[in-house]
């Protein structure tokens, strides 16, 4: 079955995006937008249908669409982002995903950014930091759990999501910054912890056999190759807006719209 690639294009306000634990520094638009192609051509390569949300140019965030929603094979939880200057991207993203899945949606008091979401297996890891609080993780819980989803709170500590310190390799591998996240929380996987020269590298993108590595990491790229297929690509303007690989798409299986 063909899997879906939602992604949203580089808004032209990209450089007004909101920073947590980085400074402001110039980012080409132009640039950005030939990495952002490049990601995308990357994903059809590795057979996904790339299905993009409508560009939203008055939000400077919005490409990093993975944070507006949690796509499962059963439904789609729409989020509500953390930072409020981004609560306006989830309409176009849940009209689009609407089509495919139903949806569920997080209402105050509850934040919750998807980058803060690994699913592993049926193992569902919340990061509880600056963008995502505990009655965010605990709204998720109320929808997920009665189908089958155990969700499990991490603390998040000196990066923006959770899924900037840890993500999935292959099944039962996973990539992690000991610095950013306790590996203890995960010993029933195999760790490849980052480089210490490359902290940023754990955030790659799994998609079937092939892994997706950012370009600027090669120490850890070269410890992923011995786990996995690695393909590389340039986001180093995307990362200066806080940005990785995971952000930008929102990847699931096609399935069925169930009433």
């Amino acid at each position: 079955m063909t899997p879906i690639a939602l992604t949203r294009p580089i808004p032209d306000s990209l450089a007004s995006c909101e920073l947590t634990h980085l400074e402001r520094v110039p980012i080409d638009v132009s640039r950005a937008r030939q990495q952002h192609a490049e990601y995308e051509r990357i994903l059809a390569s590795l057979g996904c249908e790339v299905v993009r949300v409508p560009a939203a140019h008055e939000l400077p965030d919005s490409v990093f669409i993975e944070d507006t929603a949690i796509v499962f094979d059963e439904l789609a939880v729409i989020t509500r982002p953390g930072a409020a200057a981004r609560r306006s991207e989830t309409a176009a993203v849940a009209s689009t995903v609407g089509a495919f899945r139903q949806l569920q949606f997080l209402a105050e008091p509850a934040t919750l950014d998807g980058g803060d979401v690994l699913r592993l297996g049926r193992t569902l890891y919340v990061g509880v930091g600056s963008r995502t609080n505990a009655a965010g993780v605990q709204q998720l819980r109320d929808l997920v759990s009665c189908r089958g989803y155990e969700v499990r709170s991490v603390a998040v500590d000196g990066c923006l999501h959770l899924k900037s310190a840890i993500s999935e390799v292959a099944p039962g591998i996973v990539v992690l910054n000991p610095e950013w996240v306790d590996g203890r929380m995960f010993a029933d996987h195999e760790i490849v912890q980052v480089d210490p020269s490359e902290p940023a590298a754990a955030n790659v993108l799994r998609i079937g056999d092939v892994t997706v590595c950012a370009a600027a990491y090669p120490r850890t790229n070269a410890r992923l190759a011995a786990a996995a297929t690695v393909r590389t690509v340039d986001v180093s303007e995307l990362a200066k807006a806080e940005g990785a690989l995971t952000c930008c798409s929102l990847i699931f299986n096609r399935g069925a719209r169930l009433p």
